[in-house]
């Protein structure tokens, strides 16, 4: 079992695991609003005037789909993957904020704030972390 999951870990690498865990949690995310009864979307007013809930949910699932795919991707071709991971929690992102600035969902500055570090900055520290580190080449008086 352990040499499984080395293989597995050296397979996916650094982003490829990244990506696996993010498109994981928006599937799970999507999920369960999709599957919920009566889902609460206090604060979404702005999306849900377009479509329904269960329909912008359905974006964090197809997303986290891509998502999770991509980490199968060779190197240097997951970018799809970070980019399709950044969109859900942009969208919902900016409903919180235009509900907090329209002053119909006061605590959306919270859940924007929450968003905008929690998820839309880890995807974009996530996709500049390299693959492989190249050790730092010694000084000049150390070279042989």
């Amino acid at each position: 079992m352990r040499a499984a999951a080395r293989r597995l870990g050296k397979r996916l690498g650094r982003r490829g695991t990244a990506l696996v865990l993010l498109g994981t949690g928006k599937v799970c995310f999507g999920l369960g609003y999709i599957l919920t009864d009566a889902p609460d979307p206090r604060g979404l007013e702005l999306l849900t005037r377009v479509a329904d809930i269960r329909c912008w949910a359905s974006l964090w699932v197809v997303c986290g789909a891509v998502t999770f795919g991509s980490a199968w991707l060779r190197i240097g071709r997951d970018r799809w993957g970070f980019i399709a991971a950044l969109v859900p929690p942009f969208v919902w992102g900016a409903a919180f904020l235009w509900g907090a600035a329209s002053g119909d969902f006061p605590r959306g500055l919270a859940i924007f704030g929450w968003y905008a570090t929690s998820h839309l900055g880890m995807i974009l520290w996530a996709a500049s972390v390299p693959e492989y580190e190249m050790p730092h080449p010694a000084p000049p008086e150390e070279r042989p």
